[in-house]
């Protein structure tokens, strides 16, 4: 994760830094609110770790304005004070949580564990059972879940909300997954993809073979799904 922390307390703040640091994220740290509203500004972080007491404006004022900026922008804060009140209205309004100083190092780590953005997975398939089940399978590894009924409607998916990775079936109506999968690349909006198809080995083989080499693996159904959640992992991580 790409972590912003904002806090006039160097030792405070680059102690945490070096926690986050040592367990692969990437950290920068920023000592008033308004350095935070300018960092934030300028570059998309994964979550910003905001005191709310720091000179010059509070951290609830440059939660504020950093979520006028970037309305998707994920803030958790950090305070030893008592003010409810205004921290409340800061979570009414968006803010992830907040971390009662002085915290324990397990409390902020899961904390940024819960705020983690999950991956999403778009299921392109118009088998209504074989997607019921699929589905849950996949929200069970942490994933979020999209779903598209048909070819048109899993470019129309991609195209506005993107995906992490895609599920694709080849036999789809309106589009075939393989005409799904063109279409993507044509518009450099291609996403990781696997192909699952229900088809014998010797049906569809064209068709499989064009796409298979340019995706990131192919499942027959019935398959285990736990292959399925291996393929998914990788290709998110890949």
């Amino acid at each position: 994760m790409k972590v912003l922390i904002v806090d006039d307390d160097r030792d405070h703040a680059e102690s945490i830094a070096d926690v986050l640091d040592a367990r692969g994220n990437e950290v920068e740290v920023a000592g008033s609110g308004e350095e935070a509203v300018a960092r934030a500004g300028a570059a998309d972080f994964d979550v910003v770790l905001m005191d709310v007491k720091l000179p010059g404006i509070s951290g609830v004022d440059a939660f504020f304005e950093i979520k006028k900026r970037r309305p998707g922008a994920r803030v958790m804060l950090m305070t030893g004070y008592s003010l409810e009140q205004v921290v409340a209205q800061a979570v009414e309004n968006g803010a992830l949580g907040v971390l009662h100083k002085p915290f324990a190092i397990g409390d902020l780590l899961e904390a940024l564990q819960r705020t983690k953005p999950r991956s999403l997975v778009l299921i392109a398939d118009d088998d209504a059972d074989f997607v019921t089940s699929i589905a849950a399978v996949v929200a069970s590894g942490g994933y979020e879940v999209r779903i598209a009924s048909n070819g048109a409607e899993a470019i129309e998916k991609i195209l506005a909300e993107g995906a992490d990775c895609l599920i694709l079936d080849l036999r789809l109506p309106v589009m075939s997954g393989a005409e799904v999968h063109a279409r993507l690349v044509e518009q450099g909006r291609s996403v990781p993809t696997i192909i699952v198809t229900g088809a014998d080995p010797g049906e569809d083989k064209d068709a499989v073979a064009r796409v298979e080499a340019q995706t990131q693996g192919l499942l027959r159904k019935p398959f285990d799904p736990k292959a399925l959640l291996s393929a998914i992992g990788a290709a998110v991580s890949g």
